[in-house]
């Protein structure tokens, strides 16, 4: 007895150090996101080169704080016990293995690099982006494409050299699966819009055009984020050109929007979609502190959450009835409008050319055309050069538009010049899984949504932190839907939430 004693102490004092290994890299990561959300939101612009060398820095002392031998140590002394550890501390050593097998495999002097290319990519898209030019960023996408070919083959692989990159934001997802969920999702859209095309309904959205002042909007954001329940005193609402949200653990979470004075409904979707995303990462509990948990457990679980708050909240007719009046008093020109006739034209469908202004039904085709480039591209199918005049083509063949700059074509997007190539499949995933997430909410309680109009969103917020939020990292995004539904991935459910909506409004 006393040396199972003496092992089980052994064994919680080894965990502990873990943990305050673990809280290294996590304050050095808070500093490195902190240094990025200054970068975005207020940095002088000439102080692009000196921040670039600031992030790579801070990047090479996380590779070594997470590759160090003293984390291989760690690897060595918990695996042989990995089954008989708790739920968490299995998950800990498990993310923690992850980590550093995956960020071993690239040289420290190529990650660093890497991240240096990345600020100056990210800031000649911006420039490119205004002034409508391809070619200026050209140069520094090649670079991106060129690193995320090699750490694709750092990183290894079975089928095909996509799942590589796949695998950093959705554990578990390949290409395999991602053509047949994809292919589900195409065919079914394509149908409800097949439907749309033929029906007779007009529905008028002039009432939506005009000037709003910026002012009353930003007093409508922070309206839209006391309804969704965002903590103002965990977190902050900023402007920036593409909107996003980081965290610098769960006390301090700051989301970004963007204001356009002919365009009320962009803000306040934008704000509501980052809201979402914010709400996971206020609500992962305290526990997860010093684990390396304490953050999403994936990038389609978190749209999953950012775009349930976006369209299966937002854009309900029960949350537009508590949104209506406020929106009447702020701005003159709303001030007739019925809500039958703001919920159709909040839900108005169009195929467009704009990923980010896109309605709910087609949304994922654009992620879909991202998806299928992104893989060829990768694989060395084409080639960067090609992209504006592939993207165009797809644009024609999908949703019947196209593009007439590269500003509302190839460059409308901020990932690929950051390197996240296999991000773009997470925000249709993250459809797929609301979708699964809204029938579950609906068989527990079928009054979930109904009960929106008294503005109340306890039940929704708490059923999400409970089941999903709260839990941060512990599970795989599979075994996480699993464990919430009791089923695998399924596209039905989103699909039948589409049709059932779309073919009630046309």
């Amino acid at each position: 007895m006393k040396g199972c004693y003496i092992m089980k102490k052994e064994v919680k004092e080894k965990l502990n150090h873990v943990k305050e290994h673990i809280t290294k890299i996590e304050e050095l990561n808070k500093l490195l996101a902190l240094a990025y959300w200054d970068m975005k939101v207020s940095m002088p612009k000439k102080a692009l080169e000196q921040r670039s060398n600031t992030l790579g820095y801070l990047s090479g002392e996380m590779f070594k704080l997470s590759t160090g031998d003293e984390v291989k140590g760690f690897i060595e002394y918990f695996m042989p016990i990995f089954d008989k550890l708790s739920v968490i501390d299995k998950a800990m050593i498990r993310n923690l293995k992850k980590n550093y097998d995956e960020t071993k495999k690239i040289p420290e002097q190529r990650y660093k690099e890497f991240t240096i290319a990345t600020s100056l990519s990210e800031a000649a898209w911006e420039e490119a982006r205004e002034k409508d030019d391809f070619k200026t960023f050209e140069p520094h996408l090649e670079k991106m494409v060129k690193f995320q070919r090699e750490f694709a083959e750092y990183y290894g692989y079975e089928e095909n050299k996509y799942d590589a990159l796949l695998a950093n934001y959705e554990e578990g997802m390949t290409v395999k699966k991602l053509d047949i969920i994809f292919g589900e999702l195409k065919e079914g859209i394509l149908n409800i819009l097949d439907y749309i095309k033929n029906s007779d309904k007009k529905i008028n959205k002039d009432f939506l055009e005009g000037k709003f002042k910026i002012k009353k909007q930003k007093k409508l954001s922070l309206f839209l984020l006391d309804k969704i329940k965002f903590d103002m005193e965990a977190g902050r609402l900023d402007e920036t050109t593409h909107p996003f949200t980081t965290d610098f653990g769960n006390k301090d979470v700051r989301i970004t929007t963007h204001y356009h004075e002919n365009d009320l409904l962009s803000n306040v979707f934008s704000v509501i979609h980052e809201g979402g995303h914010g709400l996971y990462e206020q609500h992962i509990s305290d526990e997860l502190i010093g684990t390396g948990l304490e953050h999403g457990t994936s990038m389609g679980i978190h749209e999953s959450q950012s775009r349930f708050y976006e369209n299966i909240i937002g854009r309900s007719k029960e949350f537009l009835k508590v949104m209506l009046p406020f929106i009447k008093d702020e701005f003159s020109n709303m001030k007739n409008v019925k809500l039958d006739k703001f919920y159709e034209a909040v839900n108005y469908v169009k195929p467009s050319l704009i990923r980010t202004e896109a309605d709910e039904l087609t949304y994922s085709l654009h992620v879909i055309i991202r998806y299928e480039i992104e893989k060829q591209l990768i694989n060395g199918e084409i080639e960067v050069k090609d992209l504006p005049r592939i993207w165009n083509e797809k644009y024609l063949e999908y949703l019947g538009v196209e593009p007439k700059t590269d500003s509302e074509g190839i460059l409308q997007d901020m990932h690929w010049s950051a390197g996240n190539f296999g991000y773009f499949p997470s925000y249709a995933l993250g459809n797929v899984y609301g979708g699964q997430f809204l029938n579950k909410i609906l068989e527990e309680n079928k009054d979930a949504i109904k009960n929106l109009v008294d503005g109340d969103l306890s039940y929704i917020n708490n059923w999400l932190s409970d089941n999903i939020h709260k839990h941060g990292a512990i599970y795989t995004p599979e075994d996480l839907i699993k464990k919430v539904t009791g089923e695998k991935i399924s596209t039905k459910y989103f699909l039948t939430y589409l049709e059932d909506k779309y073919k009630s409004i046309y």
